[in-house]
């Protein structure tokens, strides 16, 4: 027999689907619940949280600042990784589940409580990159997903829920989308997005300006690596978040980082997504710039094949699967020589590299150069050629 749940812990943000699902797993379940609300730079005023958990029911209410684990351990190994899922999404929703749902299974730990719950709903890749993540850290957790259990089934629904219930709840005019941000991206989906035909309205965007609105003048900068990470801004060393919040408003400014696609979730169904990831774009174009210079050709194809499963294992949230983990490790491998700078231009929504160095480089210009040189004997390359197409020759020369 399962033995019955004591104590939850709930991801909770103190709008109306958590203050109602905190106060229906008190009803349902008969449990305590300590409320968790992880601050990733989403932006919001997390100060009136407790408050708002203690009116629903909770007995504690834990506000955990992930801000530099977030960048550090998730989103800069992911860059590293140069990961983009289905060509164009910079995983930066994705990425945000594992960290929050690794501090959530801390405070389990730390208030002895024997489920977690979310409010994800039954159609997302939320749901699944919770649950995997949480079943990764402790296989004997219980989950609870209200979405997928309760008889409510709209937000109309829900605000009668806590209306009979006395439950304060933050009650406003439905925006035609949804939003989720952190330090790394904005994502909008839903509502006059689900139509794919749809052009998002200008006044949706918030971390960038549309590219006719930015600047005329273009913004130079240049981006120190070590060993696959970004440390320093035109000469200044930060701190990781702190570097992505800087790059942010740099590359928003500029109207950078957009992308408007229809993906393929893991649960099966296509959803349009918009998003805005301006700081990670210029990230993702100034790491290849200086992997050009100092990664080995053959090294780079295979870290390249396995870009696109890297990103998918990202998205469907096996971020603690072994898989990923040893992904992570031939990847991490690979980057050791990944220091050097890069130079971008930032002009009307478009990043350019136009300059990189490295003291770790292959690059040699006497090797390069279309001048004179006494280090290559081009009267080699007949034999390569020759070597390289004696395939096509045997096979032209059938009968």
């Amino acid at each position: 027999m399962t033995r019955p749940i004591k104590k939850v812990v709930l991801a909770y943000s103190g709008g109306l689907d958590t203050s109602v699902i905190l106060a229906w797993l008190r009803e349902e379940y008969d449990v305590e619940v300590v409320a968790f609300c992880a601050d990733v730079g989403q932006a919001e005023e997390l100060d009136d949280v407790p408050a708002k958990a203690e009116a629903a029911g909770a007995v504690a209410c834990v506000i955990a600042d992930l801000r530099e684990d977030f960048v550090r351990d998730y989103c800069f190994p992911m860059l590293r990784a140069n990961a983009i899922y289905e060509g164009e999404y910079l995983l930066g929703t994705s990425i945000a589940r594992p960290a929050i749902a690794k501090a959530m299974m801390d405070v389990a730990v730390e208030h002895g409580a024997d489920a977690i719950a979310h409010g994800a709903t039954g159609k997302g890749n939320d749901q699944v990159r919770f649950e995997l993540a949480a079943m990764a850290i402790d296989p004997k957790i219980r989950v609870i997903a209200p979405w997928r259990e309760w008889k409510l089934r709209s937000r109309t629904d829900c605000i009668d829920y806590a209306e009979a219930r006395g439950i304060p709840v933050p009650v406003s005019k439905d925006k035609p989308y949804s939003m989720d941000r952190n330090l790394f991206h904005i994502s909008y989906e839903g509502g006059v997005l689900e139509d794919p035909w749809n052009e998002p309205s200008e006044d949706m965007f918030l971390l960038t300006r549309s590219p006719e609105q930015a600047p005329d003048k273009p913004r130079y900068i240049t981006i120190r690596y070590e060993q696959g990470d970004p440390v320093a801004i035109d000469g200044q060393e930060l701190a990781p978040a702190a570097l992505l919040e800087k790059l942010n408003e740099l590359g928003g400014e500029h109207g950078i980082g957009r992308v408007d696609i229809v993906e393929n979730r893991f649960v099966g169904m296509k959803s349009r997504g918009v998003y805005e990831t301006p700081g990670g774009t210029i990230l993702h174009k100034a790491h290849r710039a200086v992997e050009s210079l100092t990664m080995d050709r053959e090294v780079m194809k295979l870290r390249d094949s396995l870009i696109p499963q890297y990103a998918e294992l990202v998205y469907r949230g096996f971020w603690f699967a072994p898989e990923r983990l040893a992904l992570q490790a031939l990847i991490d491998d690979a980057q050791r020589d990944t220091s050097g700078e890069a130079r971008l231009k930032l002009y009307k929504g478009q990043v350019s590299v136009v300059g990189r160095r490295s003291e770790r480089s292959l690059y040699d210009e006497s090797y390069a150069t279309f001048e004179e040189d006494d280090v290559y004997d081009q009267s080699d390359a007949t034999g390569f050629i020759r070597l390289n197409a004696l395939r096509l020759r045997i096979r032209s020369g059938r009968s």
